[in-house]
């Protein structure tokens, strides 16, 4: 079932890359809704991290919803690979090749949801008409390719603009990039319910010492929900 409760998705790439795997249940067992993992290529953006391979070795470990955001190009060729490796949502952007429309077609084929994905240039009039062949729209608030980048305030309007193009459609709206407790309300009040934390969720925590994360979770969630109740 649909619902737009708000929802934490920490990035994997500002985690332990020598223990995937506890830092995965660690999350989880601390609050995280989904688990969130940057695929890069060093091509797309300058950054290169996890092919198949390694989510498949990522998925055993995660009992949420696995979130598989490519940034790679070309794109099309890989959607495969990535759905079989366990990915329960595969989101593709705009500009990792020729025709989006037939990515999120190919997407939806390997029967797992598709989502598209906004750079910060990239404006929202473009997921206007592929809206129905989405189950998320993913507004990027940093440029992609690094974690821990500032929030790049102009998303916030991008949101706006895209929630009311979704109107009733049951498409949820992820940020990511520079979420914080300070940053969160913002997209939230203009429509988000899914969000990406990285740093500001591996800060200062470490499968030692889980309970951060925990902490960091929590203040993420309440800032977020605290903004939706004022709404």
């Amino acid at each position: 079932m649909f619902d737009r409760s708000i929802k934490i998705a920490p990035s994997i790439l500002s985690a332990d890359f020598a223990n995937f795997g506890a830092e995965i249940r660690a999350i989880e067992a601390q609050g995280a809704d989904w688990v969130h993992v940057d695929v890069m290529d060093g091509h797309f953006v300058p950054n290169l991290t996890f092919g198949p391979p390694a989510v498949k070795a990522f998925r055993p470990h995660v009992k949420t919803f696995m979130d598989v955001h490519l940034m790679i190009s070309p794109v099309d060729a890989y959607i495969e690979a990535y759905a079989e490796a366990g990915a329960d949502m595969i989101t593709a952007h705009i500009e990792a090749g020729p025709h989006i429309h037939r990515t999120l077609q190919a997407i939806k084929a390997q029967g797992v949801k598709a989502g598209v994905v906004l750079n910060p240039a990239t404006p929202a009039e473009s997921v206007e008409h592929i809206l129905d062949l989405c189950d998320m729209v993913l507004i990027m608030t940093v440029n992609p390719g690094f974690g821990g980048q500032k929030f790049i305030h102009s998303g916030i309007e991008k949101t706006r603009k895209v929630r009311a193009m979704i109107g009733d459609r049951p498409i949820h709206i992820q940020i990511d990039g520079g979420i914080t407790p300070e940053t969160a309300p913002l997209v939230v009040e203009a429509g988000a319910d899914v969000l990406v934390a990285g740093s500001a969720v591996f800060k200062g925590g470490s499968v030692d010492a889980p309970e951060v994360y925990g902490a960091n979770i929590r203040a993420i969630r309440e800032a977020a929900e605290g903004a939706r109740k004022a709404a």
